[in-house]
Order: structure tokens, then sequence, then C-alpha cells
């Protein structure tokens, strides 16, 4: 959530962000309000200063035993006029916030300006395979090692599910542990098991609502949502929270299950493991002061990257341009591996940015140790790293001629001394 006197007095800055990102939003109503608000205070105050004064008049007169009826007679007006534009003010302030919230943040001067297409490349790691044979993809790899069921989850329920078994739950189960004992161990993450149900006002926060409850699987009697990533119940640990400078920076890692109703269209590049509704993911939240914040992007970037380079698949990083990083994002870079199945990349993480737009939202706040003041932190998310697309890799660029899977080094002592995951 951008600040309102910061939009006040940047009006064209904000237009020009709001046309970068794509999004038709008219601020000037928002002004208006604002405008108005600020008038009504100044009556309301006015109104109240009026009233203190007639009761001093009121104790005066009692104290010489006088009678003050026609004073209380005359606040009564000031009262009701009071209590009107308090109920005013009440009516403006949700106006407000209600477009305060479909606001996005403003994106960092560093990225590209423009659409998708304005994505830019701005590393590349590892060389893609080359087969002396024709590549499986990862469906049919999936049904030869009989480790992935596709057909069995949709029995339980429905498409674009996937159940695990045999070694494919064990390598989902490895990759988990070897992922969080690198951001605990290497990174200084401390690692949180959080609920997988968040409120409303949880979601809110972090920008996910109001733009995109249509996305997400809601339990309506209760106002709950199934978590789209830990970003949600990792951020908000500190919701309405004062952190002391001392404290900072903080990290946090967590796996959890992530749930999000819109899969994508049916095509080869949207079949098996590449969009489901659910699937596995290790995240990482940062907590930091304002003018370390594009510092620690990097930081991020770099232990997400960490992932792929020590599983030696090869991956891109794209700098987002504008109108392709996420509401809450001020600056985003995807992680995307190479997935010969379908000769292209595919998204692993997205490593944001959030400066000061999160902590508005959730009220986290921290204190600065020299000069006492209280200012909002920025926040930083990035997956560390998303496992279905990351499976998919593993069993696309490690495939040998006969459908066995090489284990990756760095992924063996997690798999009971594995090497490798062959036909039954």
């Amino acid at each position: 959530m951008l600040d309102l006197k910061f939009i006040r007095d940047n009006k064209t800055i904000v237009q020009e962000a709001i046309k970068n990102r794509g999004y038709k939003l008219d601020i000037d109503e928002l002004l208006e309000l604002d405008e108005e608000h600020r008038k009504i205070l100044t009556e309301v105050e006015e109104l109240r200063s009026q009233r203190n004064k007639a009761n001093d008049e009121i104790t005066a007169v009692m104290k010489v035993k006088g009678n003050p009826k026609e004073i209380i007679a005359g606040m009564k007006p000031i009262s009701q006029k009071i209590a009107d534009f308090e109920a005013k003010v009440d009516e403006i302030v949700q106006k407000i916030d209600k477009i305060k919230y479909i606001i996005p943040n403003i994106p960092d001067k560093s990225i590209p300006v423009g659409g998708q297409e304005c994505n830019k490349i701005v590393k590349s790691w590892g060389k893609n395979p080359h087969f002396d044979f024709n590549p499986r993809s990862h469906i049919e790899l999936c049904e030869l090692l009989d480790i992935i069921s596709f057909g069995i989850a949709a029995k339980i329920s429905g498409s674009n599910f996937v159940l695990y078994k045999g070694l494919g739950a064990r390598l989902e189960r490895a990759l988990i542990n070897f992922m969080l004992d690198l951001h605990t161990k290497k990174h200084g993450y401390t690692e949180i098991f959080p609920p997988f149900l968040v409120n409303r006002r949880s979601m809110t926060a972090t920008g996910q609502l109001p733009k995109l409850e249509e996305d997400m699987y809601k339990l309506k009697d209760d106002d709950l949502f199934l978590i789209p990533t830990a970003e949600v119940p990792l951020t908000n640990i500190h919701a309405n929270d004062l952190l002391e400078e001392s404290q900072m920076p903080v990290y946090y890692t967590a796996y959890t299950a992530c749930f999000r109703r819109e899969a994508g269209s049916y095509g080869k590049d949207t079949r098996g493991l590449v969009r489901v509704h659910q699937f596995d993911k290790v995240e990482l939240v940062k907590f930091v002061k304002p003018e370390t914040s594009f510092d620690e992007l990097e930081k991020l970037l770099n232990d997400a990257e960490e992932v792929p380079r020590l599983l030696e698949l090869p991956y891109r990083v794209i700098m987002l341009a504008t109108g392709d990083i996420s509401f809450a994002a001020a600056k985003c870079y995807d992680i995307e591996l190479y997935s010969p199945g379908v000769d292209a990349y595919l998204e692993v993480s997205s490593c944001s940015n959030f400066t000061d737009f999160q902590a508005r939202r959730a009220n986290i706040r921290y204190r600065d140790k020299n000069t006492k003041k209280i200012n909002f932190v920025h926040t930083l998310n990035g997956s560390g790293v998303a496992l279905a697309r990351l499976v998919v890799a593993i069993l696309e660029n490690y495939q040998n001629k006969d459908g066995s899977i090489r284990v990756p080094e760095a992924l063996i002592p997690y798999m009971d001394g594995l090497a490798a995951i062959t036909p039954k």
C-alpha cells in the first residue's frame, strides 16, 4: 500500500507507474476523497474546540451556582454536527481504503518499462543438455519409472493434481530437506512451519487480496484461505509488530504446500507437473532496513540460485519489466530452469523487493537505534525454490537412454546413497 501523502505529493509519478504497469486506475477520485476527508477533519476539530469551550463555561457557571441550561442547549446542535461529521469521516475512510488497496506498488527505476516482451535476461548458468537419443518428457518418465501418478491423483481430486509414490515421494522429500538445510545452515534463515490456512487480513497484507481472490481456494464458512505461497504466513508473523533495529535483518524460510485454483489452459507445456493446483515450495522471506533492501534482494536471488547451481541444472535469471512484476513488487527477478521436454525454460522462483508496500498493509515497523524514529521495514521474498518444476528439470535433464534418472550428486546423501532411479 502506498502512503497517501506520497500519492498526494507525487500524483504524476503514481499515474506514470500505474500506466507503466498496464493498469487502468483513476487516482483523482482518491485525491478528491482525501481533500474532503481533511476538510471535514478540520471542521470537526473546530466544533470540538467549541464544545470544549462550552464545557469550560458550564464548569465556571456551576462554580458560582448559576444555571448552565442555555449553554447546554447550545451544545446539542454542536454535538449532533460532530456525530454527523464523524459518521461521514468513517464513510470516506472506507472509500479511501478501498481505492488505496487496489493501487499497485511503484516499480523501481532500474527495471525495464513495458510488458512481458521487455523482460531482460541478466544471467545464464550451465549448458543445456545434448542427448544422443530422443529425450522423454517428464510425463513419460514418471510413467516408466512408476514414481508419479497423474491418473490416480485425478481419480482422488480431479485434474491438475499429482500423487507422488515410492522413489518419487522420496525425491520430493529429499529436495525439501536439501533446500531447507541449505537455507538454514548456510544462508542463515530461521526455519518456520506455518499454518496452511490464513485469514483475509493476512492475504490482504501481502497483496493477494483483493486482486486475486478468484484464484484462491477459500473456506467460505470461516473466511479462511489455503495459502498460495508461504510468503503469506511468513510475512504476517510480524503483522502489527514494532521491531528493534538490533533484531534486523530477519530471515525466514519454510516448506509448505501451496494451493492455486488457476492451473492454466490445456497444452503440452501445462500438462503433468508444470501447472498444478497443489505443489510444494520452499520459501524465503526477509524483513530489512529500507536502505539495505536492494542489496538484500541481490543476496536473496543468490540464495535461490544456489539450488540449481548445486543440483547442476541449467538456468537463467530474468529481470521482469514493469508490466510483468507482481502487484506488490517494486523489483523482481525470475529464475527459470531449462526443460528439454518442452524445449523451454520454466519459472521456479520469483525473488521480489516489495519495499514498504506490504509493511504498510501489515503495519510492520522498526525503531532506529540512534534516532528512535519509527519507520516501516522493507519486505522481500523469493521461492527457494518451487518443487514441481524442479522435479521436472531433474527428471528431464538427468535422464538416460533407458529411461533411468541419475540422481544429482548433491542430492545423493538425501536419497540414502541412491545414485539412480531405474525402471522396474
